[in-house]
Formats: structure tokens, sequence, C-alpha cells
């Protein structure tokens, strides 16, 4: 084996041996290469230029509602991180919940809890708990840090696992294009760009639980997800859905997944 190739194995394993960590509550290893703090700096000026361009919805019901869920599921979520003494692993987020016109049917958080919910959504959530199965898998994906990951592969595929500080000093566009290759915000009227099927059926999975710990019954996710299947008959799925699994395997795991997130259940 060449020399080239055994320096370069050698740094990719010890990358991965030094950079990973585990997702709370599934425990799946991920590789986190981007300091926290670099992470949400980056994800939080993203999210102000978001808000500049865009417009926040001015029904003050709709608006309360979000706000309302979102930081009735965040709460649920800090106070069991804090029984299971894993508080620190939500250290420096900035949970945001807002709510902007747009007939997308779609949602998307960034990391350090930065989270948007077009209105459009909201003819397929119907109500409270509707918006909580979204909200819950929104707040899944920031929590599990699937952003630091996705954007982690990147930097190690196609900067070759450059530290981000140094990428960003020495490759600034490189850096730039990787962020948009990771998220996409600002592009196509500000969709976030996809995860991948594993990832979101992570969040799916997570999501369950946090709406549950908050007290929405996860039950709703069924009829939920069936209503969002019935709505894209016919026509290309939502960008919510785009690289989710099938409809009827998605709705399976689900079902799967209810006895688990049950376990946190309890009417408020």
């Amino acid at each position: 084996m060449p020399v080239s190739r055994q320096v370069a194995i050698a740094v990719i394993t010890a990358l991965f041996i030094t950079s990973c960590t585990r997702v709370p509550l599934t425990g799946r290893r991920q590789l986190t290469l981007i300091p926290s703090n670099q992470m949400m700096s980056m994800s939080f000026q993203q999210y102000d230029e978001f808000l500049k361009q865009n417009k926040l919805s001015t029904n003050k019901k709709q608006t309360a509602m979000v706000k309302r869920v979102g930081r009735r599921i965040q709460k649920a979520v800090e106070s069991y991180f804090a029984q299971k003494r894993m508080s620190s692993q939500l250290k420096g987020y900035e949970w945001t919940f807002n709510l902007v016109e747009s007939d997308q049917v779609n949602a998307w958080a960034m990391p350090g809890g930065k989270v948007v919910v077009y209105t459009g959504l909201l003819k397929v959530t119907r109500d409270e708990t509707g918006l909580a199965v979204v909200m819950g898998h929104e707040i899944a994906h920031a929590i599990a840090r699937h952003g630091n990951e996705r954007m982690s592969q990147g930097l190690l595929t196609q900067l070759g696992g450059l530290a981000l500080m140094k990428a960003l000093e020495e490759k600034p566009a490189e850096t730039q294009q990787l962020w948009m290759g990771a998220f996409g915000l600002g592009a196509q009227l500000g969709i976030m760009l996809p995860f991948s099927r594993m990832h979101e059926s992570e969040a799916d999975r997570l999501g369950l639980i946090f709406m549950a710990m908050a007290g929405y019954d996860p039950n709703a996710a069924v009829s939920f997800w069936k209503r969002m299947a019935a709505g894209k008959a016919g026509q290309a799925p939502p960008e919510f859905l785009s690289t989710h699994p099938s409809d009827q395997r998605r709705i399976n795991d689900i079902k799967k997944a209810l006895p688990e997130a049950l376990k946190y259940y309890k009417k408020n």
C-alpha cells in the first residue's frame, strides 16, 4: 500500500475516533468534526439573513401557536436532559420559532435550535397536536446535530477533513459552497435542502419521543402523515417529504416506534 494512502487512512481513522459522538436517545455514532460554537455562529447568521429576506406571518393566532408548541417541546426536552445530566449537549442553543408566509408545505431547523414553519403547512397539521408532530421532528434534527454531521461529511470528502476555521481562512469560497451544499438556505426561495433518509427516519423517531415528553399524543403522527401522503397524490412530493422513505414504510416505522414514544407520554 502506498505511503500516502496509508497516511490518508490513518488520518481518517483518527478523525472518526476523536470526532465521533452519539445521538441522544438513539445512541447512534456520528461524525461531528465542527465545534458546536462555530457551527451555531454560522447558523445564527444565516438564519437572521433569511428572516430579513422573508415575510413573517401577520396571523397572531397561528404565530402564537407555532411559538407555543416549539417552546413546550423545547422545555420538555431540556427538562429531560437535565434529569439525565445531559444538559451540556444543549449548551449554546438559542431556540427560535418563526412562522413565515409561504404556500410551501414545509418546515426546517438549523443547528442551534433555529426553526421555521411555513404557513402552507398549517393546512395539513390542522391543529396543535398535528403541528407538534412536525416541530418535534425539526427539533430532533437540531438536537441530533444532523447539520453538523452532514457538513462534517462534506469537510471530510471535499476538503480532506480540514478544520472549519482553517477552511474559512484558506478556502472561504469553498467553505461557503460547502455550507450551501449542506443546507441550501437562501437558494430556491429559502428551501432547506433535505436531510438523508437515515437522518429523516431518526428525526421521526426522536420527534415522536419529544412531542410525547411535551404532553402531545404521538399517535397523532400516523394520521398526520396519512394526510401528507394524500395531499401529494399525483403531484410532486412536498420538499418536506422528498427524501423520506415511502409513505407506507414511513407510517409502518412510526407505528413500530410508538410504543417507545408512549413511555414518555403524560397528558397535560
